[in-house]
């Protein structure tokens, strides 16, 4: 039987969305190191203590968090920070759009910036998910971690186990030494080509340094990230969101995001970086707050065109 968990019960400030907050750390519906059941979520994650499987879910006006293995102490000490108690939304100015207003109106209370610290743990999929689309990406990450994690500790690591409440068979994303010795050939079964791959190898082999930023302004830390070749300023912003906290982050580059944003506000469908740029000005400090809860509002759709993407198959060089 798995071992008692930590636990902590925490009050928030404000009245949390624990799925629409947690859901940026989720990659893919079937991401092996998170899951989400009934309002409630499943986290494997690797913590400078070791690894923890985290179990989040509200109790009336709390949050109770249950964690275990070597890192369980860790990620509850951590919860306040990852559910976004850093976070500050004083002074977005919600009413600059009405869309925007209808979109704070129907998240801006209920969700924060979070952050995790962990910047691996963000910029491996992040690196995956570049020039590919979201079913390639995720596709890697699962194989990936399934293939150089290692399964999560307590229930969550025991899949099938649906005597367990229905809770998940989690792996732990890979420390930076797996990420470093994956061969040649793995990454090539996985669908990630050459350049990616030397990427994530690259980052990992200085992985001390590169957890370090964390300890930086988000700012400062997008840019040395910057520094490590095959990282722009897409992949910063996605990193910065996630492990940073940053509020400002805005993942230009992206190939679906600026034609989201700009048709939310505008209703024109041919958005570009520069409309974007221009749209968010109004938001300038909090540009992520603003992407976000454009993207969570449900009241408009961007239309599609032509086919879905053509999913490229790396695995011919």
């Amino acid at each position: 039987m798995p071992s008692e968990p930590a636990v902590r019960r925490w009050t928030p400030t404000w009245p949390i969305d624990l799925v629409t907050t947690l859901a940026v750390l989720q990659h893919g519906r079937h991401d092996p190191t998170m899951q989400v059941r009934a309002g409630q979520v499943w986290r494997a994650t690797c913590t400078p203590e070791g690894a923890a499987t985290v179990h989040y879910a509200r109790s009336g006006a709390d949050v109770l968090v249950r964690a275990w293995g070597p890192g369980a102490d860790r990620a509850l000490e951590e919860v306040p920070r990852l559910l976004g108690a850093h976070d500050d939304p004083t002074g977005f100015d919600h009413g600059a759009h009405p869309v925007m207003a209808a979109a704070h109106a129907e998240h801006g209370a209920s969700w924060r910036v979070l952050r995790t610290g962990r910047v691996m743990e963000s910029l491996v999929p992040a690196v995956l998910e570049q020039r590919v689309t979201g079913r390639e990406s995720s596709s890697a990450w699962s194989r990936l971690v399934r293939g150089y994690g290692q399964s999560a500790p307590g229930p969550a690591g025991r899949p099938g186990r649906d005597d367990l409440a229905g809770v998940p068979g989690l792996v732990v994303p890979p420390a930076p030494r797996a990420w470093a010795g994956i061969p040649s050939w793995a990454w090539h079964r996985a669908g990630v080509d050459p350049g990616r791959a030397g990427t994530i190898t690259a980052a990992a082999a200085r992985a001390g340094s590169v957890e370090a930023l964390s300890g930086r302004s988000p700012a400062e830390a997008g840019r040395a990230l910057r520094t490590l070749p095959g990282v722009g300023v897409w992949t910063a912003a996605e990193v910065g969101v996630r492990a940073w906290g940053d509020p400002d982050a805005v993942s230009f580059g992206d190939f679906h995001l600026a034609r989201v944003i700009v048709h939310a506000l505008t209703g024109r469908t041919d958005g570009d970086d520069a409309q974007m740029a221009d749209l968010l000005v109004p938001w300038a400090g909090q540009r992520a707050r603003a992407v976000r809860l454009l993207v969570l509002h449900g009241g408009h759709r961007l239309p599609r065109r032509g086919p879905r993407a053509t999913i490229t198959d790396h695995r011919g060089w």
